[in-house]
C-alpha cells in the first residue's frame, strides 16, 4: 500500500518530478534522461498502470484521494497530497484534473521486434507537434494499426501533452524508433512492408486506387505539419498516397490526414 504524504512546501525536492511542467525544453531533455514520464488525469493514469508502467509517485489534490484510492492501496510507490494552488506552483499551470502520476519509462523495442508480428505500421517523419503525436496515437489505436516508428527527430510520444491528447493511447501501441533516416526505411521494407507516402501531390494515387488494405503488409509515412515528408521520404518510398479532397481544400491537418489513411488501410483486416 502506497504512503500518503502531506506536503505544503512547494520547493519539497520530493516534488522535483513534478517541477516546471510547462517548460517544454526543460522536460524534453530530462524526462528521457531521467527514465520518466507524466500521466495527468485519472483515466490516463489507470491506462498506464494497465499498460504495466511502474509508478514513482503520485500528485493528488484532496478531492482526488478517495477516487484514486484503489490505484494508491495496489501502487507502492508515495502519493503526495497538496493543494490545487501548491500543486499549480510547484506544475506551473492550474492541474485541472487533480490528479497526476510520475511513471518510469519501459526500454523501447528494436525496429525488428517491432516489426516480427505486425501488418498496419505508422511511420513518422519529424512530427515534433506533441498535440499530432497524441492524435495519430489515438487514431493508431482505434482504427487497427499495429504499430508506429518514428524518425529520430520526432517529438516524444510520452511527453505529457502527448499522453493527454492520445487519452493513453500512447502506452496500447507499440513503438520504436528509427535509428537512422531515411536510410532507416530499408529494414522496414525487407520485413516485407510497402512503404506508401501519404502525400497531398497530384501524382500520388488515391488510397481507393491504391487499396492498402488488400496488401499484405502496409508502412504508412506521414510527415509533419505543413512540410509534409521530405523529398529524401518521398523517394524512399514504394508508392505515393493520396486522399482525395473537394470544395478546394489541399489538405488536412496531419492528425485528421491520419485517421482518415488509418482506416482505408486498416478496413480489409479480419474482424474489420
Amino acid at each position: 500500500m502506497a504512503e500518503l504524504i502531506t506536503i505544503e512546501d512547494p520547493d519539497d525536492p520530493r516534488l522535483r518530478d513534478y517541477t516546471g511542467l510547462t517548460d517544454v525544453e526543460l522536460r524534453r531533455r530530462r524526462e528521457p534522461a531521467e527514465g520518466l514520464f507524466i500521466a495527468e488525469g485519472e483515466k490516463v493514469i489507470r491506462r498506464a498502470k494497465d499498460a504495466g508502467y511502474e509508478m514513482r509517485s503520485m500528485l493528488l489534490s484532496a478531492k482526488w484521494v478517495d477516487v484514486m484510492r484503489d490505484v494508491i492501496d495496489a501502487m507502492p510507490a508515495p502519493v503526495y497530497a497538496v493543494t490545487p494552488d501548491l500543486a499549480e506552483r510547484v506544475t506551473g499551470y492550474h492541474v485541472h484534473r487533480g490528479a497526476l502520476a510520475s511513471m518510469r519509462r519501459k526500454p523501447l523495442p528494436t525496429t525488428g521486434e517491432l516489426l516480427r508480428d505486425a501488418r498496419r505500421v505508422v511511420v513518422m517523419e519529424a512530427v515534433n507537434d506533441h498535440t499530432n503525436i497524441g492524435a495519430i496515437f489515438r487514431s493508431a489505436a482505434a482504427l487497427g494499426m499495429d504499430a508506429v516508428l518514428l524518425s529520430p527527430d520526432c517529438a516524444d510520444p510520452l511527453y505529457r501533452r502527448s499522453v493527454k491528447v492520445s487519452m493513453g493511447a500512447v502506452f496500447s501501441v507499440p513503438y520504436a524508433r528509427l535509428e537512422t533516416w531515411p536510410k532507416g526505411l530499408d529494414g522496414v521494407r525487407e520485413a516485407g512492408f510497402t512503404l506508401l507516402a501519404l502525400t497531398p501531390d497530384d501524382r500520388a494515387r488515391t488510397l481507393d486506387e491504391a487499396a492498402p488494405h488488400r496488401m499484405d503488409r502496409v508502412a504508412l509515412m506521414l510527415g509533419a505539419e505543413g512540410d509534409g515528408l521530405s523529398t529524401k521520404a518521398l523517394a524512399a518510398a514504394d508508392d505515393w498516397v493520396r486522399i482525395p479532397m473537394s470544395h478546394g481544400v489541399d489538405s488536412l491537418n496531419v492528425g485528421a490526414a491520419a485517421a482518415v489513411a488509418f482506416y482505408a488501410v486498416a478496413s480489409g483486416r479480419p474482424g474489420a
